[in-house]
């Protein structure tokens, strides 16, 4: 990915204000799968004045221009991603909430022959795994 969330929104002709900006700094900077309120803590550290409803418009606008995605792991919070990141599948840890990515050339080859046996050519997909730790004894 060349360009920035800023970048991106722009060239679709969002007004960008600097709590947008803001917002879509910690955004890019973010290395997890952050929800609202955690988005909310984040840039309001930067800017005092980001309020949550403003991080709420701005994460709506970000997700109907497709700049970002829109992540439900049925804990109830949804989460939130770049929508340009590099193919990734999800691992959720069911106990700590934890999402940790990974990528599986046995999966995703799994996945094409799958579809190609059905009858399709797969053009996109999302994986999402749910599990516990093992107990190690």
């Amino acid at each position: 990915m060349s360009d920035t969330i800023t970048d991106r929104c722009e060239a679709k002709g969002l007004r960008m204000t600097d709590q947008r900006r803001t917002i879509a700094t910690v955004l890019e900077s973010s290395k997890d799968h952050p929800d609202v309120e955690e988005l909310y803590a984040r840039a309001s550290g930067r800017d005092p004045n980001i309020s949550i409803a403003t991080v709420y418009r701005t994460v709506k606008l970000f997700e109907e221009a497709g700049i970002l995605d829109k992540l439900e792991f049925g804990d109830g919070r949804a989460r939130y991603e770049d929508a340009e990141r590099d193919h990734h599948d999800h691992l959720i840890d069911m106990q700590s909430g934890e999402v940790i990515e990974f990528v599986d050339p046995e999966i995703e080859a799994l996945q094409e022959k799958i579809a190609e046996k059905l009858g399709y050519r797969l053009k996109g997909h999302r994986l999402e795994l749910y599990g516990v730790p093992l107990r190690k004894g």
